[in-house]
């Protein structure tokens, strides 16, 4: 028996007929979304999910609300709990799932809290209010935390601002849940890191800068000394060669096997598609292409690795394409599906008897 999936895809609620949290069946074989339920909730603006894959964490008004995945994919809500701070825009938990991390766009603000053993999210651990002053009026003039990670060790908690083109570097403490600033990564002036992630095998990060439009590739190893660092190594572009439109990169993901990547554009509402090399992992380029929505606030890749879902949030739609590896393009995969101001997009297991 093939095993049953099902996706989570948060949207804001303030217009629009968006409830919340969409629950939907996913037909892998055809790449498809089938919409089964809504969940009501406050403004879902973004997912994670428990590394286990028993339990969904959303950024909502009140805070961060979780919730019980049940083994038909259905969600039991668990308690909301507050971040003392407006509201966030990112969220992480380690591989323990003993800590919750969020980051806040609208006020600078990293947020750790202790996760509970039945899931339910706990007391604050750790503030951390970040501070500077970027140049760019109405958009980098204060920080703004965009992204929270761990790295792959775990030793370490990484902080992007894309507020003051930085990304600050925390050792993290997992028996009570306190950080310490240990390092700052600059970025390019004005460039407004958003979103990073680490390969597989922890060697490498890629840090996607929002109005610059590039992906930067770096090393990351752990000295003798017990210090991270991050070699700079390659800054591949998001965009066509061609591109009159002003644009902003949004998501950034790996295909299963790690061995491509995608970025989404808004503006030029493109998708990347990158071969990322085994020997240095570095980005080759295979094409930039028309995501068929407007402002691809999230993308994410089927299981199967041969789909990919665009969740369009100005478009209220969410479009699908086949993965063309040999030649390197998406290919669109019937109509798009309706949902008003989608904003992320995670796909989980569940069990296959139960999703009957």
């Amino acid at each position: 028996m093939e095993k049953k999936y099902v996706a989570y895809i948060g949207s804001y609620t303030f217009h629009g007929s968006s409830k919340g949290i969409a629950v939907m069946d996913v037909d892998v074989e055809k790449g498809r979304f089938i919409k089964r339920k809504e969940i009501r909730v406050n403004n879902s603006s973004y997912l994670t999910v428990s590394h286990d894959n028993q339990y969904l964490y959303s950024i909502v008004d009140e805070g961060v609300a979780s919730f019980k995945i049940l083994p038909d994919g259905n969600l039991k809500h668990l308690n909301t709990a507050t971040i003392k701070g407006m509201r966030g825009c990112f969220l992480t938990t380690d591989s323990k799932n003993r800590f919750l991390v969020t980051g806040g766009y609208h006020d600078g603000k990293m947020t750790v809290l202790r996760l509970k053993e039945n899931g339910e999210v706990g007391h604050i651990t750790a503030e951390v209010f970040d501070k500077g002053i970027g140049s760019v009026a109405e958009r980098n003039f204060m920080p703004h935390i965009s992204c929270v990670q761990f790295t792959p060790d775990e030793k370490f908690l990484c902080m992007v601002d894309s507020g003051i083109d930085q990304v600050r570097i925390y050792r993290f403490d997992h028996s009570d849940g306190t950080v310490r600033m240990i390092d700052i990564l600059h970025c390019e002036l004005n460039s407004a890191p958003r979103h990073l992630r680490f390969s597989a095998d922890g060697k490498y990060m890629y840090l996607m800068s929002e109005l610059k439009n590039y992906i930067t590739v770096y090393n990351y190893r752990v000295t003798e000394k017990g210090h991270p660092e991050f070699e700079f190594k390659q800054l591949v572009s998001t965009l066509p060669k061609k591109c009159d439109e002003l644009s902003a990169a949004c998501a950034f993901r790996f295909s299963p096997d790690g061995q491509y990547a995608f970025c989404s554009n808004a503006g030029d509402n493109s998708v990347g598609f990158y071969k990322i090399d085994d020997e240095n992992g570095l980005l080759r380029v295979q094409s930039i292409l028309p995501i068929s929505g407007d402002y691809p606030k999230d993308i994410a890749i089927f299981p199967d690795g041969k789909h990919l879902v665009s969740v369009n949030q100005d478009s209220g739609t969410l479009t699908f394409f086949n993965l063309d590896y040999k030649k390197g393009i998406i290919v669109m995969n019937g109509l798009p599906l309706r949902l008003d101001n989608g904003n992320c997009c995670v796909i989980v297991p569940v069990d296959e008897e139960a999703a009957e």
